[in-house]
């Protein structure tokens, strides 16, 4: 089952009389389960897709679906509906709330889908106790390590059950073994949640971790291939 399908997806920006023509003519089938890393130098569109796919803009041209639903007909509110029912999102910068816990900060997007306490908390534990950082629930993000920031962020991410998880980056701001603790982490729960990860990167480290690698350069896909991954 396709989980996005992204068809003929343009998106040009415009600032003054420049214009940028970010992707052209994109098209891409992710099925539900995929590990997959969209790679390539600054500027190849990669971010620009990953944005597409998780509802945070909107292409000049062309349709993305996800989970079947056509979401370049929904209005900003319909969009923003879709992002917090549907897509988990993981930053480079963790972009967690400095003034949350680590349990409040993971709870946040229960709470914005009006889960009761009861469910808020077996489901804040339970992810917790998969980044392994039940013992921080209590600390605020200046009291993590960039590591345990990012592992708050997936659990965070994976919080509302999404069928797909958005990574831009997830490991640029880390060192090499927090890096490979993050992507160690990601690709356990792919296996045994089933969830479905796509992530930006144009780390080598992050790229070896791909079951499938799709390559984009000046706006296109140039290679789309599966590797049996780490």
């Amino acid at each position: 089952m396709e989980v996005v399908k992204v068809e003929n997806v343009a998106r040009v920006y415009q600032i003054g009389k420049l214009e940028t023509q970010a992707l052209r003519g994109v098209n891409l089938s992710i099925a539900n389960g995929e590990f997959t890393a969209l790679v390539g130098p600054s500027g190849s569109g990669k971010t620009t897709l990953l944005q597409m796919i998780g509802c945070l803009d909107q292409p000049t041209s062309g349709k993305v679906f996800i989970n079947d639903k056509d979401v370049t007909t929904l209005n900003r509110n319909q969009r923003a509906d879709m992002r917090r029912g549907t897509i988990g999102f993981i930053f480079q910068f963790f972009a967690l709330i400095p003034t949350l816990t680590a349990y409040e900060n993971v709870e946040m997007p229960l709470l914005l889908n009006g889960h009761t306490p009861k469910e808020r908390k077996e489901r804040v534990m339970e992810l917790l106790k998969a980044v392994d950082l039940v013992d921080r629930a209590n600390n605020r993000p200046d009291q993590l390590s960039g590591g345990q920031q990012q592992r708050i962020a997936v659990a965070r991410a994976l919080a509302p059950n999404p069928k797909l998880i958005l990574a831009d980056e997830p490991t640029a701001n880390l060192d090499t073994e927090n890096g490979r603790q993050v992507m160690d982490l990601m690709q356990r729960l792919n296996k045994e949640t089933g969830v479905t990860f796509i992530f930006a990167t144009h780390d080598p480290r992050v790229i070896g971790y791909a079951k499938r690698t799709v390559t984009l350069q000046d706006g296109v896909i140039t290679k789309d291939s599966q590797s049996n991954g780490k």
